[in-house]
């Protein structure tokens, strides 16, 4: 050790080593003796001369118990039994003393006793401290000199010159804690300021006991190794435990984290399966609660709705069971991962609860189909009846319609009045085609496309009941005009068959009625020609405020026409026809036209002609029979 020099406190500088050490050990000494609520001692050289703070260190420290002592010794040789145990105790550690025995501790002897002490400290404080390799006191430098490399105004190559600045101190802390302060911050010149600030806080904010003062580091031409050496390892133990705290902080959060991710999978798994197997129970509530009616249009959308389910709900529903399946095959792996027990999900909840719904669910959907089937079955047969009732009512009718006409026979009005009946049986047809129409729709929208109960088509009875109902107009326009036509015996039945198929033809819309037109046209085929001033007269004559004329007024005026009256317009205008219109005739002409008998009959009483010597002078023979 230096010599030669005086402390400021008056110590010869040749013992202040054992000043420093002993008052660094004596603090070292009571936090450990603090840590179990004893002491403090006030020196360790005196206060350790009776074995008892001295072995309860040690139980503190080595953490056993050394057994009985004297707790309060009185006389030497109790004091030296306490500590011949307690030395025991040490060397049974396989702790090295040398040259120090119980006598020495009892007499206080500093320099044996501050030794012992700094054994003590090196075995349980800085021998367990290891950095690469190095271990105790290299090993304690080299970590401190790593923890302060990044800091340009630190270089710790020692226990002693390099921490007399207290950087070395604050830059150990602001390294592990830069919360604590702020090191950039600092004054480098301050060494004694930046010792106090870095003693206070390791002291306040990291529970490291004050056991240097700053007088001891940086008023000392060399500050004590050991009693450096000894505070700077409290650092390495709380930055030790601290990093400690942080890594079992870590790994329990991590752990905690993976609990609470587990937790939430398999909160998520029972919710899902829950919710699940609810909606499945209430779809096949639904259907159990569900009144299926032998109605095709609702057979049917209970068909379509179960087909939307299938394509939508289901597969829904298929898509989360798979997913369910998976989340709990996650669930099982990440437990395993983690050496965790076992997922079991709740009561109710568990795979093969999920299984058996599943089963009973397709077991409904079986028995929802084959109901709603056997519905839409029952539906198409009652539509096909329906169809079939319809169609053969309508076909009968039509039957009795067809037979009652074909058995028309008696006078005509009796046949016209059970003509007019058949035409009112023939009308409600319309509305009975409308509804077997409207069911052959619905038939269509059924797919049935052939019926068991019936033969006959909407098509083919429209087209019956149109084409009987025309038989029955034109049956009852025939007989209205043999009704007309049956008195006019003067006209033979080939006139009457001209006359009436002449109309029939010209009726092109069939209203039993000739508009001018075809009536002139009529008239045109007959050989009755007419100017048009005569035309219109005898048309407005006709017509009589009507917008046509009748069949019954046109066969009178043809009847009236052609029918042989003898007056003398009606002979003169033969006679005209007979001789093309010249003022006489021949006989030839007559011969054309007349039989014989006729001819001989009208030479005999006509006189010639004075025009031709061939003709005869029917004018002349007029005016005299018709006087």
């Amino acid at each position: 050790m230096p010599g030669g020099n005086m402390r400021a406190n008056g110590r010869p500088a040749n013992n202040s080593w054992e000043a420093v050490q002993s008052k660094t050990f004596t603090k070292w000494v009571n936090a450990r003796l603090g840590e179990h609520s004893l002491g403090p001692l006030h020196d360790i050289c005196t206060d350790f001369s009776d074995g008892t703070a001295l072995i309860q260190l040690l139980e503190i420290i080595g953490d056993a118990s050394l057994g009985r002592f004297n707790r309060s010794p009185r006389m030497r040789i109790q004091k030296v039994e306490n500590v011949n145990l307690a030395l025991d105790f040490i060397r049974g550690r396989k702790i090295n003393l040398t040259n120090i025995g119980a006598e020495d501790i009892v007499d206080a002897n500093r320099k044996l006793i501050l030794g012992m002490i700094w054994i003590i400290i090196l075995r349980f404080t800085i021998e367990d401290i290891s950095e690469e390799g190095l271990s105790a006191m290299d090993g304690l430098l080299l970590w401190c000199q790593r923890k302060t490399a990044p800091y340009d105004d630190v270089r710790v190559r020692d226990f002693s010159y390099s921490w007399q600045d207290g950087l070395a101190f604050c830059a150990l802390i602001h390294r592990h804690r830069p919360d604590l302060l702020d090191y950039y911050a600092l004054d480098k010149r301050d060494s004694r300021g930046n010792m106090e600030l870095a003693f206070d806080v390791a002291e306040r904010c990291l529970g490291i006991p004050r056991l240097l003062d700053v007088e001891d580091v940086c008023d000392a031409a060399k500050p004590d190794e050991r009693s450096v050496m000894t505070y700077v390892a409290q650092y390495f133990h709380a930055f030790s435990s601290l990093s400690k705290a942080e890594t079992a902080g870590r790994r329990l959060g991590k752990f905690a984290d993976v609990v609470q991710t587990v937790f939430d999978m398999q909160h998520d798994y029972e919710d899902r399966v829950a919710r699940l197997l609810a909606s499945i129970r209430a779809q096949q509530d639904t259907w159990a609660h569900t009144k299926l009616e032998s109605v095709y249009a609702k057979a049917r959308a209970m068909s379509d709705a179960f087909n939307e389910y299938k394509a939508s709900t289901k597969r829904t529903w298929t898509h989360e069971k798979i997913e369910l399946d998976t989340l709990l095959g996650d669930i099982q792996i990440k437990r395993v991962t983690y050496n965790l027990a076992p997922f079991v999900p709740r009561a109710g909840l568990a795979p093969r609860d999920l299984e058996a719904a599943w089963v009973e669910l397709a077991a409904s959907e079986v028995r929802h189909r084959k109901a709603i089937n056997h519905h839409i079955r029952q539906s198409r047969d009652a539509l096909q009846r329906r169809y079939g009732s319809e169609a053969n009512s309508i076909q009968s009718v039509l039957n009795n319609i067809a037979h009652a006409v074909s058995s028309l026979s008696g006078e005509l009005d009796a046949q016209l009045s059970t003509v007019t009946s058949l035409i009112a049986r023939a009308r409600p047809l319309g509305p009975a085609l409308s509804r077997l129409s409207s069911l052959e729709r619905m038939c269509s929208e059924a797919n049935i496309d052939e019926h068991d109960y019936t033969v006959y088509s909407v098509s083919d009875l429209t087209y019956d009941a149109e084409m009987t109902m025309k038989a029955l107009e034109k049956k009852a326009r025939f007989i209205e005009n043999q009704s007309a036509v049956r008195n006019m015996t003067n006209l033979t039945p080939a006139q009457l068959e001209e006359f009436e198929a002449t109309f029939r033809y010209f009726d092109r819309d069939a209203r039993n009625a000739l508009g001018d037109a075809e009536f002139r046209a009529a008239l045109d085929s007959l050989g009755h020609s007419f100017s048009d001033d005569e035309f219109l007269m005898l048309y407005d004559q006709l017509v009589c405020g009507d917008d046509a004329i009748s069949f019954e007024v046109y066969i009178r005026f043809l009847v009236e026409l052609t029918e042989d009256q003898t007056t003398p317009e009606q002979v003169l205008q033969s006679f005209r026809v007979i001789a093309n219109n010249k003022p006489f005739v021949t006989k030839e002409d007559l011969r054309l036209d007349l039989n014989p008998k006729s001819v001989e009959c009208l030479l005999r009483e006509m006189p010639r002609s004075d025009v031709d010597k061939n003709g005869y002078d029917y004018l002349a023979y007029l005016r005299n029979v018709f006087q």
